[in-house]
């Protein structure tokens, strides 16, 4: 006997684990009859996720902060009993972009201080000119591509709200946006940062790891209804995507995950653009440099399938900082609440990791027992206003 579950993903590579669990057998293995539905939004996943259509899901990690808190959408408490990536985004820009921030930088290092200061400069020259404010894409409001890419502008001086245009894009919707010239840049991830490039119409600036070390960007969220209700189903399928993602992190599994990925029912990529992701290879100008990195996405290594609360608390920090929440101390329990390392020792048997520290590029040490003098400790850049922090 088995339970049948539907399970909604998003076509990105950091969907690995639940692919994979149902290719390999693994949830089968479990006890586990699973449909995996392909949706183009986040939106949709978040949806029939929250209305039961979906049992569990391939999510945004702020979603089901954001969810939790009743931000954005109705409120339903969301549980994250697994990490399915760190790390994986970069941001992309334009060509014509990618020229004009060089000309304002002396060389190519991977620096985000310097790239966001030379956006700053050419933000304030086209604003001279009267040009129109650049425009970039990200996935979600809850997203943290969103805050990587506001981090990362704000760093140089850029208040992504009023000097530039942020707009939402479903992921494989992206490179046809920069192509037809409807935005200039966005940060996604993988694929479809490397399709851009090898279509020739994007140029990769810069690797989320470079924004932020260690950065949760999917999970395995359920409703906490749910998983309260079923507790030995949701340990199995726990334990199946975890098994998964050693596999996929297997260098000897690595092409016969590509192959799997890049069907069309999954990611709908040429396998070879997802094996230079899992190798952490990627091409990152149409002029074929490569960038190597071994912290581009991490799904099981370095404890990456832990839940870590001190995660959780930096991306609340960020709802707050971008006023999308006021700060309260019931807030910040929420948000922590949600990443259920808890849930995942019990399906497991083993403890993840300890929390590691937040390391970012620029700002001051993050602390989560205090947001608010973390919060004040962030600036825009020289002569631009603190950002008012909310309160109740």
């Amino acid at each position: 006997m088995t339970t049948p579950l539907q399970i909604g993903f998003i076509p990105l590579i950091d969907a690995a684990g639940l692919i994979v669990a149902v290719e390999k057998g693994f949830t089968e293995a479990e006890g586990l009859d699973v449909t995996l539905v392909r949706e183009v939004s986040w939106s949709n996943v978040r949806d029939k996720l929250n209305i039961g259509l979906f049992d569990a899901a391939h999510l945004l990690a702020p979603v089901p902060i954001a969810s939790s808190l009743g931000l954005g959408h109705i409120k339903v408490p969301i549980v994250a009993p697994l990490n399915l990536s760190l790390n994986g985004n970069a941001i992309t820009v334009s060509p014509a972009l990618h020229a004009a921030i060089r000309t304002e930088i002396d060389d190519d290092r991977p620096d985000p201080m310097a790239t966001a200061q030379a956006l700053s400069r050419v933000v304030a020259t086209r604003r001279r000119n009267g040009g129109e404010p650049l425009t970039f894409g990200m996935t979600f409001p809850f997203s943290t591509h969103n805050y990587q890419l506001r981090f990362w502008m704000a760093a140089g001086g850029i208040d992504p709200d009023e000097d530039v245009r942020l707009v939402v894009l479903p992921p494989p919707f992206m490179v046809d946006s920069i192509a037809s010239g409807q935005i200039d840049g966005f940060c996604v991830g993988a694929p479809w940062n490397s399709i851009g490039v090898d279509r020739g119409v994007g140029q990769i600036l810069h690797f989320g790891s470079d924004i932020m070390q260690r950065a949760a960007e999917k999970v395995l969220a359920t409703r906490q209804l749910w998983a309260e209700k079923n507790p030995q189903t949701l340990a199995a399928l726990v334990r199946a995507v975890f098994r998964a993602a050693e596999f996929v992190e297997a260098a000897e599994n690595r092409d016969e995950v590509a192959r799997m990925l890049s069907r069309n029912e999954y990611i709908g990529v040429d396998a070879a653009v997802v094996m230079r992701t899992l190798e952490g290879r990627l091409k990152i100008a149409p002029d074929g440099a490569i960038r190597e990195s071994g912290r581009y996405m991490l799904l099981a290594k370095e404890d990456a399938s832990t839940p870590d609360p001190v995660q959780a608390a930096w991306l609340y920090a960020q709802m707050v900082r971008w006023r999308q929440t006021p700060v309260s101390a019931e807030g910040l329990k929420t948000a922590q609440g949600v990443f259920r390392s808890d849930l995942y020792r019990a399906a497991l048997g083993r403890d993840g990791g300890p929390s590691q520290a937040i390391s970012t590029f620029a700002g001051p040490a993050f602390d989560p027992g205090n947001i608010e003098a973390y919060l004040a400790g962030l600036r825009l850049g020289p002569g631009k206003p603190e950002i008012p922090l909310t309160t109740k």
